[in-house]
């Protein structure tokens, strides 16, 4: 139990000092959201884009989580479509905020991107599932254990696996069952994982890695691309964005 709680304890404390002593403390309201220069212009980038960035949430709750969101662009699309799902006005907003904006000041970061013929496959999959995404109506958000917007990109991740994607550990919110099922495929279709509505879990995948959920804190390593899992300070190791 000591080791347990030093476990939590010690990378929490890690991210709460970059979170009052850095940047990340800035005020939410005048905050920039501007966009972060991380994709191309729509008008000069012709090809098909698929991309999943994520981004430290607003005030303190980005000591412990990032937001998740989708933007894509199908082919000769002069503009791109971004889908976040939120805790305010209609769950699932669009257009709400720039492509790769700054996430209330923070830069966010490329979890997961596909060009070309493979992101114009996954496209018509992608809105497909935004579309029947089940956990859309007011007061179904929930900021901890979910669904939030890391178990709506989550969702989304299922149905294209062949992105090959996992969103970060400290996506509070992508371990509670989007599918009502407490055991079951890992999104990415290269393991399994359990669930006890998002408070407790584990997950053992190719794409996911190793991984352990105790009270949304998730702990775990990646033998993909190497790094270690840690609450509040995320991953350290290889970067786990690739093309598809």
């Amino acid at each position: 139990m000591i080791v347990l709680l030093l476990a939590l304890a010690v990378p929490i404390s890690l991210s709460a000092a970059k979170y009052w002593f850095g940047e990340r403390s800035v005020n939410w309201q005048s905050a920039d959201r501007s966009s972060a220069g991380l994709l191309p212009a729509a008008s000069e980038h012709p090809v098909a884009l698929v991309r999943i960035f994520a981004a430290r949430t607003v005030r303190w709750k980005g000591i412990f989580a990032v937001h998740s969101w989708i933007v894509f662009k199908e082919r000769n699309a002069k503009t791109y479509t971004r889908y976040d799902y939120t805790a305010w006005g209609e769950p699932i907003w669009v257009n709400g905020f720039a492509a790769d904006g700054r996430w209330f000041g923070d830069v966010p970061e490329v979890v997961a991107a596909a060009d070309g013929e493979a992101a114009a496959q996954m496209i018509p999959k992608i809105r497909a599932a935004i579309a029947n995404y089940k956990l859309r109506s007011q007061g179904d958000y929930r900021a901890w254990p979910g669904p939030n917007s890391n178990t709506f990109v989550t969702a989304v991740l299922a149905v294209v696996p062949e992105l090959r994607a996992t969103l970060p550990p400290t996506a509070i919110g992508k371990d509670y069952p989007y599918d009502d099922r407490w055991v079951g495929l890992t999104p990415s279709r290269t393991g399994i994982r359990l669930s006890l509505d998002g408070y407790l879990g584990f997950t053992a995948g190719w794409v996911e890695g190793l991984e352990v959920n105790f009270l949304g804190a998730v702990f775990g390593i990646d033998l993909r691309r190497p790094a270690i899992k840690l609450p509040g300070l995320g991953r350290i190791g290889l970067a786990q964005a690739s093309a598809a």
